[in-house]
């Protein structure tokens, strides 16, 4: 009896210094999660051969995005503007000053308001994103997807990187030359 009571302080000895310090770790530092959904196709979730899609599991930091360390081409994890409850997945196609060009969203073009950022699945068909429902806060942004953990045949890690045609019209100020053709349209989202 004696050796079992000794036993179980020494393991509630070590569970009373662990479970807050990897409670911590989780809240504060990194976890993993599943990404479910098609939305980002076919960087995470790819479908197979056979048509089942494969299920990936990604390193959530949420270090990075709790001091806002968030960069155009980042897949970031948050919370849903509609539905705070779900948390969704998708890419950082344009950050604050940034003109974007939407796909079917009220308007055109937006300008992201301070503070916030454009977000928007890979896979725009289905996809509920910035088109839907507009800029999103920076203050949703749960954290920032660095790596593909599981399955192990799909480890990697998630570089930052824009679709060529989600690209933000204009990056900040000034207005690029290049644009001239359509540059009296965007002036009101300027300023």
């Amino acid at each position: 009896m004696i050796v079992w009571s000794r036993i179980l302080k020494r393991v509630v000895r070590h569970l009373g210094f662990t479970l807050p310090v990897a409670v911590t770790f989780l809240d504060c530092v990194a976890y993993v999660a599943k990404v479910e959904g098609v939305s980002m196709q076919p960087e995470l979730n790819p479908e197979q051969e056979d048509g089942n899609i494969l299920s990936d599991y990604v390193l959530l930091n949420r270090w990075k995005a709790r001091y806002f360390d968030i960069h155009r081409g980042d897949v970031v994890t948050l919370s849903s503007p509609r539905d705070p409850s779900q948390k969704i997945i998708k890419r950082v196609v344009a950050l604050e000053g940034d003109v974007i060009r939407t796909l079917n969203y009220k308007e055109k073009y937006v300008k992201v308001p301070r503070g916030h950022c454009w977000v928007e699945g890979d896979h725009h068909s289905h996809s509920m994103d910035s088109n839907y429902f507009g800029p999103v806060s920076l203050g949703l942004v749960t954290a920032i997807a660095t790596h593909v953990v599981w399955p192990p045949t799909r480890y990697r890690r998630l570089e930052p990187s824009l679709p060529t045609k989600r690209k933000p019209v204009n990056v900040g100020y000034p207005m690029f030359s290049w644009f001239e053709g359509e540059a009296q349209e965007l002036e009101e989202y300027i300023d």
